[in-house]
């Protein structure tokens, strides 16, 4: 039932905003508000096992969704409802996500709103709050290099102004003037730590000054101020794009979900907020301007009352999941053609050094793909530091080859959001121990999206890695096995100049995330034959470097070189396979190098503790035993950090103890 005509405790003001319009944000503000209510009643029955409510925030959802075109992405958080309801996405199957049903979005993989779907342009959460605001930046920047003259919407909390990512994400888009909104709800609690526990400043929004945007407060349960504030930022960025901040000052009336209560919180405080309700504020204001009728607001309410009814029946008739392991691994990677495929220069080649052949293999991606996009520090007129994009500026322009400020993580989302709008991006660690940096995008966001929700990242990570160069710990490690425990994501490492440039092109044609490490030891000391123009090495595909009878080491990066030198010096008849991929694993290779020499050697440069090397002797042991002769044996770094001093890091490296495993495992 509507409440009796009262004063309304906001104050509001059409501004140009028609009563068709004012009736349709209340029906807006409405519908979430009833669903809400009947999810509350459904979590305490355990018809669904968790509730973020959004209950007296629904307002700042509702004016941000209606103020976006429909082909606009939109960002949202927990308690942001109103966003799924304005776009219209049915009701059945928002319950069936609610519920783990496979009419959701996510066939039971993600809960609650950690969803998104492309149809209605909904990019889903992760839990880190902050990571979303980079994904938006790169929409953003998607918009602006292809001319659209469209804007994203991105949501955190007051709390999410903490994070890192944050700042990142609103640094670089300043810097590049890109056509995000930056939304805050400021509802006082970050769970329960309040906010003068969060931050010292006056208000949220004076931190977008020091980023040099701008930005405004507004009240976040006055629907009729949000709406037209909104519409006419919006409005403003599509015609000259630039990045805006607005902090929204709201209050939720639960906890930050309903098991967490809201105990902490004075009584004074929920007595406060509870009078500034946005809808019933609304309500009131509708109807003391003779806008809607207590009859029309009746009869809404039933009508919606009976929708949601009728859409929960829906989605409880529905199929029910029905687990299948073979999908569920299926799904982790988007579909990929993945072959080697062969350059239409009937063969040429050209001796390279290995950083030639990188270089050689980004500018025929960047021919080849003009929707590609290469990112990363000092890569622009400087060339990077290496100089591997040396000249590409003048080749391909600032709009493609980009120099981005110190913020690892912030970059790797755009380049995510970038492959939402069809581009591919390449982004350059400086150096691979700088990826740390960067590392939630990668194993929270590149590699899991494709299985949560059904969308590839198309992006390659270049991982300018490894020790020899007397650099010290944070200059040279190798660090491949951080990311090889990460469904999703795939990995190669190129030992030769060939292998290397058809790598990375096969890289850029994979869908899927792909970290392409290239040991900087080899750039400029190792040169050999390329095949001119375009050419893929099939990823997850090994190689034999050398046949033999004696032993068999399994190896790859800077590994082939050391085996290859140390089975010569001792005169061993040992076969040496590259396996080029991390992940996937030629597992065929591994099985027939096995079978035929019956003594396995494993050596990466990476330490010892949880390297590749114990996956590998794992599923030897576990498929291949009874075709081995001898223990497999590992050889790898120390377990410590890589020291600089070139007496301890020569110690330090995996082939000063290869000799020592070469000759332990020919004795059996």
């Amino acid at each position: 039932m509507p409440a009796a005509k009262t004063q309304s405790h906001i104050k509001y003001q059409s501004k140009g905003i028609s009563q068709k319009q004012q009736i349709d944000l209340y029906k807006k503000l409405l519908l979430p508000r009833l669903i809400e209510e009947k999810m509350l009643s459904l979590l305490r029955q355990g018809k669904i096992s968790k509730w973020f409510s959004g209950i007296g925030q629904e307002a700042i959802s509702v004016a941000c969704t209606s103020v976006l075109e429909d082909d606009e992405w939109i960002f949202p958080m927990h308690r942001n409802l109103g966003v799924f309801t304005t776009r219209n996405i049915p009701l059945h199957r928002l319950f069936s996500q609610w519920q783990g049903k496979p009419a959701g979005f996510t066939n039971g993989r993600d809960r609650s709103f950690h969803f998104g779907t492309k149809e209605y342009k909904i990019w889903g959460m992760i839990s880190h709050l902050g990571p979303q605001l980079s994904l938006a930046s790169g929409i953003a920047l998607a918009h602006k290099l292809s001319g659209e003259k469209n804007i994203s919407i991105a949501f955190t909390g007051e709390g999410g102004t903490s994070e890192g990512e944050f700042h990142e994400a609103l640094n670089v888009a300043a810097v590049w003037q890109l056509p995000v909104i930056f939304v805050v709800e400021n509802n006082g609690y970050g769970l329960s730590t309040p906010i003068n526990e969060q931050f010292r400043c006056k208000n949220i929004a004076d931190k977008g000054i020091g980023y040099g945007m701008k930005s405004y407060k507004l009240d976040g349960n006055n629907i009729l101020e949000a709406y037209a504030q909104l519409k006419k930022i919006a409005k403003q960025i599509r015609k000259k794009p630039e990045p805006v901040l607005i902090e929204f000052e709201t209050f939720r009336m639960r906890g930050h979900e309903e098991a967490s209560g809201t105990k902490y919180v004075p009584n004074a405080l929920m007595e406060k907020w509870a009078k500034k309700d946005p809808l019933i504020n609304f309500e009131h204001y509708l109807l003391s301007k003779g806008i809607i009728s207590e009859s029309e607001v009746i009869s809404l309410r039933s009508e919606f009352n009976k929708e949601i009814k009728s859409h929960l029946k829906i989605a409880e008739s529905s199929e029910d999941l029905k687990v299948d392991s073979s999908k569920e691994i299926a799904d982790v990677y988007a579909t990929s053609e993945n072959v080697k495929t062969t350059s239409k220069n009937n063969g040429k080649q050209s001796e390279l050094r290995f950083i030639d052949a990188i270089s050689s293999g980004l500018k025929e991606a960047m021919t080849k793909y003009e929707n590609t996009v290469l990112m990363g520090q000092d890569i622009g007129d400087y060339g990077g530091v290496f100089k591997i994009t040396d000249g590409f500026v003048k080749a391909f322009g600032h709009d493609r080859v980009r120099n981005t400020p110190l913020c690892e993580s912030a970059i790797m989302g755009i380049a995510l959001g970038l492959s939402m709008k069809g581009y591919k991006s390449m982004v350059e660690m400086q150096f691979a121990d700088f990826v740390t940096c960067g590392f939630n995008q990668i194993v929270n966001n590149l590699a899991k999206i494709h299985y949560r929700w059904g969308h590839n990242a198309d992006v390659v990570v270049r991982m300018p890695c490894g020790g020899g160069v007397a650099a010290g710990p944070f200059h040279s490690q190798t660090n491949e096995a951080w990311f090889a425990h990460t469904p999703g994501l795939k990995i190669v490492y190129p030992s030769n100049p060939h292998d290397a440039k058809g790598l990375l092109l096969a890289a850029f044609e994979d869908p899927n995330p792909v970290m392409f490490f290239e040991h900087k030891g080899l750039y400029r000391t190792l040169s050999g034959n390329v095949i001119d123009g375009h050419y893929t090495v099939e990823i997850g595909k090994g190689s034999y470097v050398r046949k033999g009878e004696a032993l068999s080491i399994i190896t790859y990066g800077m590994g082939v070189h050391w085996a290859t030198d140390a089975v010569e010096r001792l005169n061993v008849d040992a076969e040496i396979v590259d396996l080029r991929s991390i992940q996937p694993l030629d597992y065929e290779i591994i099985e027939a190098t096995t079978k035929k020499t019956n003594k396995i050697l494993i050596l990466h440069e990476d330490s010892m503790f949880g390297g590749l090397g114990g996956e590998i002797s794992a599923y030897i042991s576990e498929h291949l035993f009874e075709h081995l002769d001898g223990p497999v044996v590992r050889v790898a770094s120390l377990d410590t950090p890589i020291p600089f001093a070139a007496a301890l890091e020569e110690k330090y490296l995996a082939k000063n103890r290869l000799d020592q495993g070469i000759n332990k495992l020919l004795k059996y």
